[in-house]
């Protein structure tokens, strides 16, 4: 017996059997000029102007580091007119902000261009300063803990004005020189022991972390050595303070600044192609030792010269090249939005160093360190929830 079984019928339409022809690509986003945009995955502008051969110069922004950057700034004036107001002789802001501009009262402007100004123009630089040495630090270790202050390079240049203080008992300027040479020799030597065919970010760090406990082992025994009035004057410079400072130290410290900060923007770009590993960014065609060796030098020039004006201020250099990475939702450090969260740390730490206890003022040193506890605090809280 035979069976026929009968196919199912189908009720949709039947399938083309024609090749269908491949489809049209996308068109890719452009231009104003009508050239393909690139995709950077951020909002960003181009900024173009005319340079001095006819022709135009163009600049990428990023357009929320931007918004960022004078967001902090903002807040960095703000901060800076309340400090400028602030103290035994109360200046309303709007009598701070015509002293400013040259209108007014002669005992308004002394106060607040003569005696107070130096004093705020000073933090805002060496917060710039401090953050941008931690950027370029953390960026060189891809690591967080990668600050200069934790690697042992303030603690150096802090040794090299003990000695200075100690042995010669010199002014500023032999001071400064004394913190400088410190600090280039504390890099000098944990650069050396963590060289192997290269530096890596992690053995930097460790043994950073060790010549760091060893000098601070010599700072104690050296102001142990000391006489009373000596040890006293080593330990309060050594607390970090802006307390007495004006338009003298702010010069050389503003001369210095107008030098490194130009070059460290320069090399922002091989920080970049550093952070990518040794090995691609030897493919992209750059020398990754000299770069990183230019890198490390500009990095500790700018920690000596805050610690030659002020002393060793902490965790500036920690916090706010991460703060400004949140904030501007970066995968890395960027250059000038942690210098401008450094400035904002900075007038903020000196305006509660000056108001907390008034009239007693605090080395401003004692209030970074608080605000770098909490910081580490909520850092190693954040690590146990991701844990």
């Amino acid at each position: 017996m035979i069976t026929r079984t009968r196919k199912p019928r189908t009720t949709g339409p039947r399938p083309d059997p024609r090749p269908h022809p491949p489809r049209a690509a996308p068109h890719p986003a452009r231009s104003r000029s009508g050239r393909p945009a690139v995709d950077f995955g951020r909002p960003i502008r181009v900024l173009r102007v005319p340079d001095t051969r006819g022709g135009r110069l163009s600049l990428r922004l990023d357009t929320r580091a931007t918004a960022i950057c004078l967001l902090l700034l903002a807040a960095t004036a703000a901060l800076g007119i309340l400090t400028l107001g602030s103290g035994q002789y109360t200046v309303p802001p709007g009598d701070v902000i015509r002293a400013l501009l040259g209108d007014a009262t002669p005992k308004v402007h002394m106060v607040v261009v003569e005696w107070r100004l130096p004093r705020v123009l000073l933090a805002v630089l060496c917060g710039a300063a401090l953050a941008v040495s931690g950027a370029i630090f953390q960026s060189l270790t891809r690591n967080p803990l990668g600050s200069p202050d934790v690697i042992g390079f303030n603690t150096g240049a802090y040794t090299g004005a003990l000695a200075v203080i100690m042995l010669a008992n010199g002014g500023y300027y032999q001071v400064a020189a004394g913190a400088l040479a410190g600090g280039i020799a504390t890099a000098a030597l944990v650069y050396a022991l963590a060289y192997r065919q290269g530096v890596q970010g992690f053995r930097l760090i460790i043994v950073g972390i060790g010549i760091s406990a060893l000098l601070a082992s010599l700072n104690t025994w050296m102001t142990i050595k000391a006489d009373l009035e000596t040890a006293m004057a080593a330990a309060v410079w050594g607390a970090g303070s802006l307390n007495g400072r004006s338009w003298e130290q702010l010069g050389p410290v503003a001369l210095v600044l107008a030098v490194l900060l130009p070059v460290v923007l320069l090399l922002a770009g091989r920080m970049r192609m550093l952070e990518l590993g040794d090995d691609t960014a030897r493919s992209l065609g750059l020398r990754t030792e000299p770069n990183r060796l230019a890198l490390v030098v500009t990095g500790v020039a700018l920690t000596a010269l805050v610690t030659a004006a002020a002393g060793p201020i902490s965790f500036i250099a920690l916090a706010a090249p991460q703060l400004a990475r949140r904030l501007v939702r970066s995968p890395g450090v960027s250059v000038l939005p942690s210098a401008a969260m450094g400035a904002a740390l900075l007038v903020a730490a000196d305006w509660v160093a000056q108001r907390a206890f008034a009239p007693t003022q605090l080395p401003v040193g004692v209030v970074t360190v608080s605000i770098g506890g909490a910081y580490l605090i909520w850092l190693l809280l954040g690590e146990a929830r991701r844990q």
